[in-house]
C-alpha cells in the first residue's frame, strides 16, 4: 500500500496534518475512489494521524513498504529570533541550548536550498536557512516568561536569546532535534520548514490574528507541494 511512497511530511498537529492532505489532493490532482474518503489510515491509534495521497504520505511506518529514495519534512510554526514573523525558517542544523549533541542533527543542504529557492519566489514573506534550537517544553525550556513558573529574569531571558541568536538560531520549537538526528542516521535525506508567529527578541507573546496564524503556518505547506509537484513533473 505505501510502496510508491516518495514524500513523507510530518506536523505536530492531526488537524493541520488532514488540511495538508486536503490539500495535496488538490495539488496533485488525486481521485478518490467512488465511495471512499481521504480517511486517517491509523484511527484508533490515539497516537498519530496518517493520511495518504497519491505518493505523499503524512507519517510514519515504511521499512517495511520497502520504499526507495524518500525525503522526510517536519512542517510546522516556531518562535523566531530576529525575525519578522511570517517568516519562514528551513533548518539546516537543529541544537539544544545552543550545542549539538552528539548524534549529528544536521538537514541535506542541497534539499534546504531547492525549498528556499521556491519559497524566494513569493516576495510576500521571506525565506531563511538556518539553526534551530531544539527545547524541551513550551516556556522555561524556551527562556519564556509568562509561563506558570519560572527561575529568571528578563535580563536573563535576554542575554541567553541573543547569545544563541548571535550563533546563528534563527529560530526556537520542540520537534526538530530527534526528526533531524534521526533522519541523518538513516540517511535520509530530510528538512524541517516552520514559520515563525512571534519574535522572541521583542516578545513572548503571540499578537497575530486567528487568520493571520492560519495563513503563516500554510506557507511551508505551499513550499513543500510546489517542491513535490515538481519532483512529480506537474509543474
Amino acid at each position: 500500500m505505501f510502496g510508491d511512497v516518495k514524500f513523507v511530511c510530518f506536523g505536530g498537529s492531526p488537524k493541520r496534518m488532514e488540511k495538508f492532505a486536503q490539500f495535496m489532493v488538490g495539488q496533485l490532482n488525486e481521485k478518490i475512489p467512488a465511495g471512499m474518503t481521504l480517511s486517517d489510515i491509523s484511527h484508533g491509534s490515539d497516537r498519530y494521524v496518517l493520511y495518504k495521497v497519491g505518493p505523499v504520505l503524512s507519517v510514519s511506518m515504511l521499512y517495511h513498504a520497502d520504499c526507495k529514495d524518500v525525503k522526510f519534512f517536519r512542517l510546522g510554526t516556531s518562535g523566531g529570533l530576529g525575525l519578522e514573523p511570517g517568516t519562514v525558517v528551513i533548518t539546516d542544523a537543529a541544537a539544544t541550548l545552543g550545542m549539538i549533541l552528539q548524534h549529528p542533527a544536521f538537514l541535506d543542504r542541497d534539499l534546504c536550498e531547492q525549498l528556499q529557492e521556491i519559497g524566494t519566489k513569493n516576495q510576500q514573506y521571506e525565506t531563511v536557512i538556518g539553526k534551530t534550537m531544539c527545547t524541551y517544553d513550551f516556556y522555561e525550556g524556551q527562556a519564556r516568561l509568562d509561563g506558570a513558573f519560572c527561575d529568571f529574569t528578563e535580563e536573563d531571558k535576554m542575554a541567553f536569546l541573543k547569545r544563541i541568536h548571535d550563533r546563528g538560531v534563527l529560530n526556537i520549537e520542540m520537534e526538530s532535534l530527534c526528526f533531524a538526528a534521526m533522519a541523518h542516521r538513516a540517511a535520509v535525506k530530510s528538512a524541517i520548514i516552520c514559520c515563525t508567529i512571534v519574535d522572541r527578541l521583542k516578545s513572548d507573546q503571540i499578537t497575530a490574528s486567528h487568520e493571520t496564524l492560519e495563513e503563516w503556518q500554510e506557507r511551508p505547506q505551499k513550499i513543500v507541494a510546489k517542491f513535490i509537484r515538481k519532483q512529480l513533473g506537474i509543474e
